[in-house]
């Protein structure tokens, strides 16, 4: 099976690292051609440009940055679909639901075939074949592509239809920055009133409450370090956002998100857009339209 990679981003570049190790057909394509170098280096051929990597590809791998980006890459003339007959598109990023089914529709027009299977994990889980993958999609097509998702993941699942996989990612992300941001909070408070971290954590660990990102991201909170991001912080105010939109549609209250996502807008303004995602810690603890190499204040 000839596989091509739209997107090598930090994930897509692991992914594609990944398929090539498990003996793969892998070519890639990605907007700026530059970082995709490393794998040109690892003996991975980059295509010229989207068409070129479709046209010698069984199955398209989508790993960009949000549904406007497919559809840019995917459907760039409106009026000359690209012909996707025996292709089989699988969209790996963080979508909508009623974005998934959409991409499915114009799939399918165009000759295609179309699985949703975004993932949950980062770039180790990614290097290990350990990502939690998340399809929706027809049983039979999820079990055609079960030979690429399990190089990929220990136990892809298919958890429906398509948009069902693309609501669970959404569901698993807008946990990451409630469990991020609440833990920034306590954290905070401890610090600010000058009460031993690792007492709190102690306790913290005994308790119900206890999540492993906590202690996962706990000495980036007491260095404010944030560099090597996995999962940069632009990218977590761009689903948190998108979730916002989505329970809307879905008639939840969302609201308390609102504030998070100010808190990740003003981590964005001061210049952590690419920094880790717990760097959402400085917008709850510290001005950040003051200096930030200023002493320690939390």
């Amino acid at each position: 099976m000839r596989l091509a990679i739209l997107g090598t981003g930090l994930l897509g570049r692991e992914i594609a690292l990944r398929l090539q190790d498990h003996r793969f057909d892998v070519r890639v394509w990605n907007r700026t051609a530059d970082k995709a170098a490393p794998l040109a280096a690892a003996g991975i051929p980059l295509a010229p440009d989207p068409a070129a990597a479709i046209a010698d590809a069984d199955l398209i791998l989508l790993l960009l940055a949000d549904a406007a980006a497919i559809n840019a890459t995917l459907f760039p003339d409106a009026a000359a679909a690209p012909d996707l007959s025996g292709r089989i598109i699988l969209q790996m990023g963080t979508i909508a639901p009623n974005e998934s089914r959409s991409l499915a529709a114009h799939v399918a027009r165009a000759g295609g075939e179309y699985l949703e299977a975004p993932v949950l994990g980062s770039l180790p889980e990614a290097r290990k074949g350990h990502l939690i993958v998340m399809a929706g999609g027809e049983l039979d097509l999820f079990q055609r592509c079960l030979p690429v998702l399990e190089a990929l993941s220990r136990a892809p699942q298919r958890v429906g239809e398509v948009g069902q996989g693309a609501a669970l990612k959404l569901a698993m992300n807008q946990l990451i920055a409630g469990l991020t941001a609440s833990f920034a909070l306590s954290l905070g408070l401890v610090r600010a009133e000058g009460i031993d971290v690792e007492q709190f954590m102690g306790l913290l660990r005994q308790s119900a409450l206890y999540a492993p990102t906590f202690d996962k991201k706990l000495d980036k909170y007491l260095g404010h370090a944030y560099d090597g991001a996995n999962f940069p912080l632009k990218h977590l105010l761009k689903d948190v956002a998108l979730f916002r939109r989505v329970a809307d549609d879905a008639g939840l209250d969302a609201a308390t998100l609102a504030a998070l996502q100010a808190a990740l807008e003003r981590a964005v303004a001061a210049g952590l857009g690419e920094a880790d995602y717990s760097a959402l810690y400085e917008s709850l603890t510290r001005d950040l339209a003051g200096d930030l190499s200023r002493g320690d204040r939390g």
